[in-house]
């Protein structure tokens, strides 16, 4: 079983703003240790100003997650300052507005860049330190947009998909060698989060997330969940049914519904133009906040969220005993053994 949250060294890569931002302030609120991680360092100062002045414990280590040294240097310090970690999040992600015509090779390499391979960074950085305290879990989060594309995200839409597939793969091969490592997938709806602020558009117009909108607070109280409660995949907000259920019923009938302008790109648009600030290639230097700029009504609660997050289905019980059978027969004894870590500093 996982530690307790108030127990718990977390790291989170991309805790700048929005959903990481809210995550590290979420963590910390519950009394973990936090480690802060993100291109922009007066953000994350602002960041870990907030969390101690009301007593919590959290230190910043400005990182490019498309930098696979910068991730290890992360990793290294977050052991060095509390001594081990117990769960790390991928939460970093840039994107692009526009056809995919428009985008350039350049900018779907560099989307990649970051939401892929960074994630594949923080994993490979990961594994060694969970391992030396003798289990944890990694949060990976992707989006919906990984279940389902949706127009003028392409660079976006196919990162998010790619990482359910890493994170797939990689909890089928932690759970064929019995480690006591979860990994958990994150899948938010839209969300009112400085994002669509941040990415670059080839639209003329500002970018903004389609309704329903959740508010970020409410993927970060998911996520603290998952920490202690690991979860496969967990979709954040109740859309979630449509756009999983109109995947696997009728992917075609959905690209149909998407296709018709009114539903599809206008809603991905917003009735402003488009500044020409963006944090593709490097970030923005500013303070940082967990919301973002949306104008129309933010959802602070998701009564499917908060089902699908507590109830695990048939099939994660199955796996997670299979695993602990496995470590069982590698311990060579009757029941899984952990390797005892050295307490937070």
């Amino acid at each position: 079983m996982p530690r307790s949250v108030s127990d718990q060294v977390v790291v989170i890569a991309g805790a700048s703003s929005g959903i990481g931002r809210a995550s590290a302030l979420a963590f910390a609120a519950r009394g973990a240790k936090v480690v802060c991680a993100a291109r922009t360092a007066r953000a994350l100062d602002t960041l870990v100003e907030q969390i101690t002045s009301t007593g919590g414990s959290a230190v910043s280590v400005p990182t490019d997650v498309a930098e696979p040294g910068a991730v290890e240097a992360l990793a290294a310090a977050a052991e060095e300052r509390f001594g081990r970690i117990d769960t790390w999040v991928n939460a970093a992600a840039v994107g692009v507005w526009g056809r995919v015509e428009d985008i350039s090779s350049e900018e779907f390499d560099r989307v990649m860049r970051v939401n892929f391979l960074g994630h594949v960074h923080g994993v490979h950085a990961a594994l060694p330190a969970l391992r030396r305290a003798g289990g944890g879990g990694i949060i990976g989060i992707s989006s919906l947009e990984g279940v389902r594309s949706v127009p003028l995200q392409g660079p976006y839409t196919a990162s998010k998909w790619a990482l359910r597939a890493l994170y797939d793969t990689l909890r089928m091969e932690l759970a064929a060698e019995g480690e006591p490592i979860a990994v958990s997938t994150i899948l938010p709806a839209a969300i009112d989060t400085p994002f669509f602020e941040h990415a670059r558009s080839k639209v003329g117009a500002m970018p903004k997330p389609p309704p329903p909108v959740y508010a970020p607070e409410v993927v970060a109280d998911t996520i603290v969940y998952t920490a202690e409660h690991p979860r496969r995949e967990v979709a954040v907000g109740g859309v979630a049914v449509g756009f999983v259920a109109g995947q696997r019923l009728s992917p075609a009938l959905t690209d149909a519904v998407m296709s018709i302008p009114r539903l599809g790109v206008d809603e991905m648009t917003a009735d402003r133009p488009d500044n020409g600030v963006d944090n593709l290639d490097a970030p923005i230097d500013e303070a940082g906040q967990v919301h973002g700029n949306y104008s129309g009504t933010v959802l602070r609660r998701s009564t499917v969220t908060d089902l699908l997050r507590r109830v695990p289905r048939p099939g994660e019980l199955l796996t997670g005993a299979l695993s602990s059978i496995r470590r069982a027969r590698s311990n060579g004894s009757g029941t899984p053994a952990v390797t005892p870590a050295p307490p937070p500093g």
